[in-house]
């Protein structure tokens, strides 16, 4: 993912006083902020309010954004994650979109056998991910589901970039022991 460009610092210096410059950035970022919303969720009826929200929050406050030498994105990003926090401490509940239905669509041409075994692999994996604490879920998310560079990481999820990498490092090293103890070959 590219840092901002000089082209969008000026729609985003645009946006923060005409409405149709801020309606082109919501077109870049919404169908990527709703994605992640919507894996957060699970629900396509509360990722698209929480996407209505994330950007009516990103238009009141534009104003006061400062470029810090991140992706825009980011600030999106950052804004949705507390939406989803906020959404899921109201609702005392931890609800995913089934990794298992993300992945579970094999490549053409494989066998049904070979599907199978594959699907099972990747259900062991899914369920390795899910007992991991929920910074570390995030992460994974965030690093192979939206493709997310460390830097934006860390931005959303408050923490510096060196601290995603260490994070990273023993999250894959967490998942190696849990799938090992449980003899997952890949």
């Amino acid at each position: 993912m590219a840092r901002t460009t000089e082209s969008e610092l000026s729609l985003i210096e645009q946006a923060k006083t005409n409405p149709e410059a801020f309606g082109q950035l919501y077109e870049i970022y919404v169908d990527r902020i709703y994605s992640y919303i919507y894996y957060r969720t699970g629900s396509q009826a509360d990722a698209e309010d929480l996407t209505a929200r994330t950007f009516f929050r990103a238009l009141d406050s534009i104003g006061r954004y400062v470029h810090r030498g991140l992706p825009f994105s980011a600030w999106l990003y950052r804004i949705a994650h507390n939406l989803v926090a906020n959404w899921h401490r109201d609702r005392g509940r931890r609800k995913f979109v089934s990794l298992e239905d993300v992945t579970a669509i094999g490549p053409r041409g494989k066998s049904p056998d070979v599907h199978a075994e594959d699907n099972e692999r990747r259900g062991e994996l899914v369920a390795a991910v899910r007992r991991l604490p929920e910074d570390r879920q995030q992460l994974i998310l965030l690093k192979f589901v939206e493709r997310l560079p460390n830097a934006e990481i860390g931005e959303m999820m408050g923490r510096t970039e060196g601290a995603i990498k260490s994070l990273y490092h023993r999250t894959l090293i967490a998942l190696r022991e849990d799938l090992a103890t449980r003899s997952f070959h890949w």
